[in-house]
This record gives C-alpha cells, sequence and structure tokens, in this order.
C-alpha cells in the first residue's frame, strides 16, 4: 500500500472511532501522525491517541483500554499532559 493508500485509510479509521475513542477515561485527542519508540518518531504511521498520562493496562477498566490496532490501523498512545487553550 503507497503512503496516500495508508494516510487515506487511517483518516477513515480515525473518522468512524474518534468519538468513542475521546469517551475514554484519560483520552485528550485523536489524531494521524508517526508511531514513537523511545520517545523517538518512527517513519510508521499511525492513528495516534494522546492521553494525559499512562497508566498501566493493568490498571484501566477493560472499556477505557485502547488497543494496539483498529480495524488493521496500528494505534500509538502519546503520552501529552493536560491539554489547555490559550
Amino acid at each position: 500500500m503507497s503512503s496516500p493508500e495508508i494516510l487515506a485509510r487511517i483518516q477513515e479509521v480515525k473518522r468512524r472511532w474518534e468519538a468513542e475513542l475521546l469517551r475514554k477515561a484519560n483520552v485528550v485527542a485523536v489524531g494521524i501522525g508517526y508511531r514513537q519508540r523511545g520517545g523517538r518518531p518512527t517513519d510508521e504511521l499511525c492513528l495516534v491517541v494522546s492521553v494525559r498520562r499512562k497508566v498501566p493496562l493493568e490498571k484501566l477498566a477493560p472499556e477505557d483500554r485502547i488497543p494496539s490496532e483498529i480495524d488493521g490501523v496500528p494505534v500509538d498512545v502519546q503520552e501529552v499532559g493536560t491539554l489547555r487553550a490559550l
């Protein structure tokens, strides 16, 4: 799949799942970006779910867990802290 096809696929998944993801505890935003590994961006496009702070999986209620993949699209959870409008 080419980059434009991958991007279109991620956009479609974002459109379908954004509202549900935003209802999960701790989630502040849903976007498209590059997966991070060890705090550094990779070249892998993915759905990015931004959270105030990362919480160990076992401490999350099942309904608040974010899958690592949605409809075949990779998902990366990134900690961003509290977002405030200026």
